[in-house]
Order: structure tokens, then sequence, then C-alpha cells
């Protein structure tokens, strides 16, 4: 059978079907910094390649545009690399100030370093893994025919799943690797910062919002030179909520608490009263800190700055409880909320296995992909039945989860459901889908609902219901989740400072690199119903289906 095509993203697991795993998925130019490249724009149009069928057929594809050649010391002058745009042209090169201490030790990235997006190379669509799900076809029309007065962020550039058209999206075989560069094109003395958290709640916003702070100080940005928007994009522009100087000693000790200092809100911003600000405010970095929805407004405000000719770099920190950002490995707060799922999980079996025929239900986030559930279920080694968005059900009948959650309780005599948010919802939900002001959908409440039609159809049986949602976004991080968001604050002020704009920070391949935004908020990421996660707990807890 024939390759299944490269360079392609697979929207549902994330992972991408290209090469054999690959041991070293970072590629390093000789020497130092190389020549600084001047703006290149990102490609405005995604096109689609065929379907990949399961019968092995390639899929003919179109790439990306490629960078222009870099330095003559560089291992690849000619790669095809994923373009991130750039004020470079814009603003003046100057030396970093960590170059006395060489990067307090560490060196620094070339321009030149590049990172695989992929790592893997399936044989044939047969292998675990190798599938590619949906991408909803009417999102590039909205992203590339959006008129350019639309000044609303929220519903156009927010994308549904659509998982019955199997495509997949040609990327180029390298981005651009994040780190500090010892050629810079701020002046930190006179930078001026803002920052802003968009959305839900995640564990790991403050500890960012702290990052941000400490390494522009480093940078050398003075104090009262870095503003905290309040509660979201509208406080830009937001009189009753003026922007809040942070300092080093102002977000001293923040990690530790869950939430944000800032505050946030969802959707309903105005793009042009927003650039204005920055352009009467002098702003010069703006970092964003949020999901699909926060990054979708961060790629409109770097679309307005850039035709209104405002010399403000943009960079996104991606934020999703539910690590459902295109591409990145993992998002923070992830790890930290599938720790206290799990914890909620243990309860409810406690609380099951303690009454004669009792089922306990825990409903866990996840409106369009059940990473959390699938995780916190695979963790707990305690779920006897898990449902996500990703994979249809149904109650009744041979194959239904009435009928399976019967013979559990015969064999076991207790049973523990783990159910996302947005698991089953074309059975939850009635009339017409409504939204809410980022642009999600507001779900029906499965966990409900499921109490009620198993109350209903199975007798004798004694339910607990726990729903931890709030609970597991709103605390703290853990240790791991904690340096990662250190990371990636770090790695979003060095990409601001090497003169980057409208881009994210991301762990991809295990390795740091800078990502377009329109790239990542093509649509969400979802669990892959064929894929190895999902088989994987399939395989823990012994069922089909």
């Amino acid at each position: 059978m024939p390759l299944l095509g490269s360079h392609m993203i697979a929207r549902s697991s994330g992972m991408l079907p290209r090469s054999t795993v690959t041991l070293s998925p970072i590629n390093l130019a000789k020497g130092h910094v190389a020549a600084p490249r001047s703006s290149s724009k990102l490609l405005n149009k995604f096109h689609r390649p065929s379907r990949i069928y399961a019968s092995g057929n390639e899929s003919s594809h179109t790439s990306f545009n490629i960078s222009p050649p870099g330095d003559s010391n560089a291992l690849w002058s000619d790669d095809d690399v994923l373009e991130v745009p750039s004020l470079r042209d814009q603003l003046y090169p100057r030396p970093s100030p960590f170059i006395t201490t060489n990067n307090f030790g560490g060196g620094f990235v070339s321009n030149d370093d590049r990172v695989a997006l992929t790592a893997l190379r399936f044989a044939s669509s047969a292998s675990a893994g190798a599938s590619c799900m949906a991408v909803d076809s009417d999102a590039e029309s909205r992203m590339n025919n959006r008129d350019s007065t639309d000044t609303n962020y929220n519903s156009d550039l927010l994308l549904q799943p659509m998982i019955d058209d199997e495509v997949c999206i040609p990327l180029p075989t390298w981005a651009f690797r994040a780190g500090a560069r010892e050629t810079i094109y701020m002046n930190p003395k006179e930078t001026k910062v803002a920052i802003v958290t968009c959305g839900g709640l995640c564990p790991g916003l403050n500890d960012v919002v702290q990052g941000l702070v400490k390494k522009c100080t480093d940078y050398g940005v003075v104090d009262g030179n870095i503003l905290g928007i309040r509660f979201g994009f509208k406080g830009f522009y937001d009189k009753e909520h003026k922007p809040v100087v942070l300092t080093k000693q102002s977000v001293d000790g923040i990690h530790l608490e869950g939430g944000t200092i800032l505050g946030t809100s969802r959707g309903g911003a105005d793009i042009t009263k927003i650039v204005k600000q920055i352009d009467i405010q002098g702003i010069d970095i703006c970092f964003v800190v949020g999901g699909n929805g926060g990054n979708a407004g961060a790629a409109a405000i770097q679309a307005e700055l850039a035709r209104c000719s405002v010399p403000c770099a943009v960079v996104g920190v991606p934020k999703s409880i539910d690590n459902d950002i295109l591409l990145i490995d993992k998002c923070f707060g992830y790890d930290t909320a599938v720790e206290e799922a799990q914890r909620a999980l243990i309860s409810a079996k406690v609380e099951a296995s303690s009454a004669f025929r009792g089922v306990g239900i825990v409903k866990l986030m996840g409106r369009q992909s059940g990473f959390i559930a699938v995780n916190a279920a695979m963790a707990s080694g305690m779920v006897d039945i898990c449902l996500i968005p990703e994979v249809p059900f149904k109650l009744h009948g041979e194959g239904g989860m009435l009928s399976y959650l019967e013979k559990v309780l015969a064999e076991r005599g207790n049973a523990l459901i783990c159910v996302a948010e947005g698991a089953g919802q074309d059975l939850v939900a009635k009339g017409e889908q409504k939204t809410d002001a980022s642009g999600n959908p507001i779900l029906g409440d499965v966990g409900l609902w499921l109490k009620h039609e198993i109350k209903k159809g199975v007798k004798d049986v004694d339910i607990k219901y726990i729903d931890p949602s709030y609970i597991i976004r709103s605390i703290p991080t853990t240790s791991t989740d904690r340096i990662y968001c250190k990371i990636l604050a770090h790695n979003a002020v060095h990409a601001a400072f090497a003169g980057f704009t409208g881009v994210v920070v991301g762990l991809v391949n295990t390795h740091y690199v800078y990502l377009p935004i329109p790239v990542v908020i093509q649509a969400p990421r979802t669990v892959d119903p064929r894929g190895k996660q999902w088989n994987r707990l399939r395989s823990s807890i012994a069922i089909a289906n």
C-alpha cells in the first residue's frame, strides 16, 4: 500500500502522518545567529488535500509557503519551514542584553534552527493510529473571505468540528525553534508591554502572567511599562477597569493561587477599539493568554495592527483545559486538570462500591474534545464506561450503554461512568444549538440526563453524580505544569523581542516552537477514535466499543 501523504496535520489526534519515528526531531544551524530575515507573509489560504481513504490511496496535497534562504552557514538554507510573520523590516536590530552572560550560560537559538513538525511515518492506512479526521470545510472560507471591516472576532473565527469527512491539512516539514536570539528588535528600556488573559479559567494562568513579567524585566523593561489588561479584551478600552501596572514584586507568589489576577471574560471585543488603544498607549508588545477564541482574537488584532501600520508584536500563549489546540503536544493546565479529575473518579468509585448496585457518574470538562475524560479514566484505573464527544453512543438495544451497564453491574456489583460534557449531545440537546459569547456551543447537561436515563432504564440502582468541572479548572498548578508555564512564558517573551508577531509558542515533538496563529485555530484538536490513546483506554477496560 502506498504511504499516506506527507506533511499532513491530523486535526483529530494531533498526530502527523509523516516519517518513521525520528530520533532527532530538531535541526541545529551551524555557528551562531543567522542574518536577520526580511518579513515574510504567511500564506493566507489553507488548501484542502484530497480525502484519505481506508484503502490507502495516496493523498495529494499542496504545501504552505517556504521560508526564504537563510544564512550560508546554515545546514539547511532552503528548507520548507512553517513561516511566521515578523516586524523585523520595521524595527532596528540590536544585541540581546543576555550576550554578556551567553544567555546565562545556555547559549542562543539560531534563526535557522528547525523543529520537525512530524515524527512518525505510517506504512499504510492500516497502521495503528493512521487516521485523519475532519476539518470544517466552511472554516477556510470563513477565515479567508472574512470582511476586513468586520472587527468582531467571536463567531466568524471560531471553527466547529466536523467528523463525517476525512481531510488533512498540508504543512511544511519544519517549524521555527523557540528561544532567545542573539539579535533582538526591541529596545527594552523603551518597550511597553500589555498582558491579557481571555476565556475560561485554567490552571496556570497566574504562572504564565508571572513568567511573562519576570522575563520582560530580565530583558530590561522598566517598572511601569508592563500593563495587565483587566477582564479580557474589553479591558483595553473599558473605562471601568483600568489596566494595572505589573512588576516583579506585584506578581511574586501569584503562581501559588488559582485563577488569574487580571480577571478574564469571553468574547465580544471590538478589535478596532483595541488597536486604537494599543496605538494611543504606545504598546509595543501584546501577550494574549487564551484558547481558540482568545487566539482568534489575537489573530484579528494582529491583522488590524498590520492594516493600520501599528508596529506592535502580538504573541499568544495557548490555553485550553480541554487540550484541544492543534499541533501542540499538550496545553498548560491539562496535567493539573487530569490529576484533579481522576481524584473525583476515585471518590465516585468509593461511593459506588459502597452501595448495592451503586453507579458513580462523573462529568468532566470537554466540549468537543475528550482528552481529560480519556486520560483521567486511564489514570484512575477504575472506570467501566467512558463517553466522549468524538465517539457516538446509543442508550438502548444491542450494543447500547444501558445493556452494557447491566452486564457490568451483574459481574461487579457496581459501576463507574466517566463522561465528557460534550458527549452524547445528539441525544441530549433539543432545539436550535445556541452559543456563548466566545462562539462555543451551549451544551445540554449530559450528566444529569444520564442519571435520569439510567434511573429510568436500569432497575434497583443507587446513583451518585459528581460534577467537578469548576473545581478542576480553578486550582493551582502541579509542579510539571508550573515548570511548563514558565518555559512557555519565557519563550513568548523571546519571540516578541526577536521581532515575531502573530505567533503562538508551544511544545511540538518535545521541543518548543513558534507557530502562526491561523494554523492552530483552524479547528479543535480532538481524540482520534481510531488512534492509540483511545485504543489504550478501551483495551485497559476491555470494551469493544
